[in-house]
């Protein structure tokens, strides 16, 4: 059931100067992804600034990636939350068009391990879509461990865990161990390239879709053992990644895609715009990688 391997983006979600969604922004935001070699969408993240919308603006998202992609690259959808039958509920109303799911592990109330696994076998039973587990410990305030990983890789509908702790022997212990059906998938980019080379299957990217053309070169060349090549261009991208995150996600990529004519700025509060310095030297490095 794993289809989600290479190049996976987490799309920003796009708003007009009143904080209305822009919804041409985001058309021209996925054809760009589907043109740049990306091989999967993902709709809802973090990165689309999901906690500010309400349920009706994340289904009219949703359904404006579906059309436009019309069927060309697998859509992941995010859905989760610290509420486990709530979340079972919301991935049941789930439309057709959506291939998978990305659950983020409940933040803020801490589960114990046990918690974790429960949490996710309830949520697994409620679909039969393949579900990507995303553990982010810096924002959920807890770690989904290796053996947790690893109970959930038997679910035969757990299919990949988006991995974002950056603990690497965490990392390792789960490559070394899991089933060869279930993929490991770098949540943080600066690691892609070196996760790739310890057996990882991609990437769910923030910086790739402002790049996805040399983005999905580099993880293409890695996935087929040309390090060389994969090495080169993830040192060339290790710059703008830094200044992506300097200030926060998703403030720095909407520069650069602002600067590619695709979006403004804008972010809903409580995000607001990086610094008029961060954006000068973001809008340098931008121009640089497009020449």
């Amino acid at each position: 059931m794993n289809i989600f391997k290479g190049t996976g983006v987490a799309l920003v979600t796009p708003f007009n100067a009143d904080f209305s969604i822009d919804f041409e922004g985001l058309k021209k935001l996925v054809q760009l992804q589907i043109e740049g070699g990306v091989d999967f969408l993902v709709v809802q993240g973090t990165t689309g600034e999901s906690p500010t919308l309400s349920q009706a603006e994340k289904t009219q998202v949703l359904e404006t990636v579906i059309a436009v992609n019309n069927g060309r690259l697998p859509i992941v959808y995010g859905v989760g939350g610290n509420d486990t039958v709530n979340v079972a509920e919301a991935i049941r109303q789930v439309p057709k068009g959506v291939d998978g799911i990305l659950s983020v592990s409940p933040y803020y109330n801490k589960p114990t391990q046990e918690g974790i696994y429960q949490h996710y076998k309830y949520i697994a039973e409620a679909t039969t879509l393949p579900i990507i587990l995303y553990n982010v410990p810096g924002r959920t305030g807890s770690n989904v461990s290796a053996e947790t990983t690893l109970r959930l890789a038997e679910i035969p509908n757990i299919v990949a865990m988006k991995e974002a702790s950056g603990n690497l022997d965490q990392i390792m212990e789960i490559i070394r161990l899991k089933p060869l059906s279930f993929g490991l998938l770098s949540g943080d980019d600066a690691l892609t390239f070196p996760m790739i080379t310890l057996g990882g299957a991609g990437v769910i990217s923030v910086v790739g879709q402002a790049f996805p053309e040399k983005f999905s070169k580099m993880v293409n060349a890695a996935l087929e053992g040309n390090y060389d090549i994969a090495r080169e261009i993830h040192y060339d991208l290790i710059p703008v990644t830094k200044m992506f995150f300097q200030e926060g996600n998703p403030g720095g990529v909407k520069v650069a895609l602002e600067k590619r004519n695709l979006m403004s700025q804008v972010m809903r509060r409580p995000l607001v715009q990086v610094s008029k310095e961060l954006a000068a030297e973001i809008i340098q490095e931008t121009e640089r990688l497009l020449k």
